[in-house]
């Protein structure tokens, strides 16, 4: 059976940039160097940290992580939810969530095709 798209699962996804994560001055220093507003040096960002994490999951949960996002772009959705009351060790703010989240799909495609590649 097919699962439906949450909003909430992005805030899993993306708790390794949260400052409620464990304390990790290697993983801060990398985060906090780079301009999450600028596409290339979020997908470098991505790779880092996102890539080796949703390698983890289950090529179902892989998808729906891929078809949620898909789902709310979408829409109108702003993903002012997925980043409310979420602290983040980034240095700046996100100026456009929607960017942001457009981003982490072209990656999470990109680590979902390479994973199921290698299996």
């Amino acid at each position: 059976m097919k699962r439906q798209p949450q909003l909430s699962i992005l805030k899993g996804l993306l708790f390794t940039y949260c400052i409620e994560n464990t304390r990790n001055l290697e993983r801060e220093e990398i985060i906090a160097s780079k301009n999450i507003n600028n596409p290339r040096e979020l997908t470098e960002l991505f790779d880092a940290l996102t890539k080796p994490e949703f390698y983890t999951y289950t090529p179902e949960e892989q998808s729906w992580f891929i078809e949620t996002i898909k789902h709310y772009l979408l829409t109108d959705e702003n993903f002012d939810s997925v980043f409310y009351l979420f602290d983040t060790y980034f240095e700046d703010e996100i100026i456009d969530n929607r960017a942001f989240m457009k981003t982490l799909l072209e990656c999470l495609i990109r680590y979902h095709a390479e994973a199921t590649t290698d299996e």
